[in-house]
């Protein structure tokens, strides 16, 4: 990669700049510009792109983003002590990228895209990663304003985002992104990819959006969801009694003695819609 963007290796920018990765804000540095590039061709061609990155730190999967040919990269970083080593990547790209300083989880994304394609590519912070997926889910509008979401978690979550009916690690999460997209885990990074090392191994999902989602209520669907998979091991009569319970059940044509992690998407629909 150095040779490929003539920018310096990741470690040396890291020790010149001071930049040890801060467990507060959830950070781990990936030095593997082999495999950031990897992360950023799974979002597909970025020739005329335009991506949003969320915390970009040193510039690792930023640098991947743009020498792929992305039209232009904003990246939302909130420590301020990566603003000098990102300075240098947009030296590098004149006019290409846009770093804003600030949280993530209070950036209104949607305001900042312009027109033509958009991508999110992020190799998220662990911390909020989740909040995240889920603000991008679940705007009033749909589509959304992104393409596609090309972005890292820990690997217990991407199993969550991807899993359907009968599986372990179904629940909310998998429901939300069932609805609205086609997700599949792309695939795993390993600890020692990373600085410091993180305790879990990670993985890079790839949502798309679905064009037409079956007509539902959000807050009703959210509502249902964490009614029933609140108490995952009851079955649905009890666990979504405060919603209606066996008249609501009844209404949706679903067994009572079901339990959440058996309904499919379309089911838990039927079951918002009936609230």
């Amino acid at each position: 990669m150095a040779a490929l963007d003539g920018l310096p290796p990741l470690r040396d920018v890291i020790q010149r700049h001071g930049l040890d990765a801060r467990k507060a804000l959830g950070q781990n540095f990936l030095l593997d510009l082999n495999l950031t590039q990897k992360i950023a061709r799974t979002a597909g061609p970025l020739e005329g792109v335009t991506v949003f990155e969320v915390g970009p730190g040193p510039g690792g999967l930023t640098r991947a983003i743009l020498a792929l040919g992305a039209k232009k990269v904003i990246a939302v970083e909130r420590d301020a002590r990566c603003l000098p080593a990102l300075a240098e990547v947009a030296d590098h790209y004149p006019g290409r990228l846009e770093v804003i300083e600030g949280d993530a989880l209070k950036t209104d994304f949607e305001a900042l895209a312009p027109e033509g394609p958009v991508r999110i590519i992020a190799n998220l912070p662990y911390n909020v990663g989740t909040q995240l997926l889920v603000n991008w889910l679940l705007p009033k509008q749909w589509p959304p304003f992104w393409e596609s979401l090309t972005l890292m978690f820990q690997k217990e979550v991407g199993q969550r985002i991807v899993a359907r009916e009968d599986d372990n690690h179904y629940g909310r999460l998998g429901v939300l992104c069932g609805w609205r997209t086609s997700a599949h885990m792309a695939f795993d990074v390993p600890p020692q990819a990373f600085t410091p090392p993180p305790k879990v191994t990670s993985s890079v999902v790839h949502l798309t959006p679905n064009p037409q989602p079956l007509p539902c209520d959000v807050e009703k669907l959210e509502r249902v969801t964490q009614a029933a998979f609140g108490q995952r091991r009851k079955m649905l009569r009890q666990s979504v009694k405060s919603l209606g319970g066996e008249a609501l059940l009844a209404k949706a044509g679903i067994d009572p003695q079901r339990r959440a992690e058996t309904l499919s998407v379309e089911e838990f629909v039927t079951l918002a819609n009936c609230l």
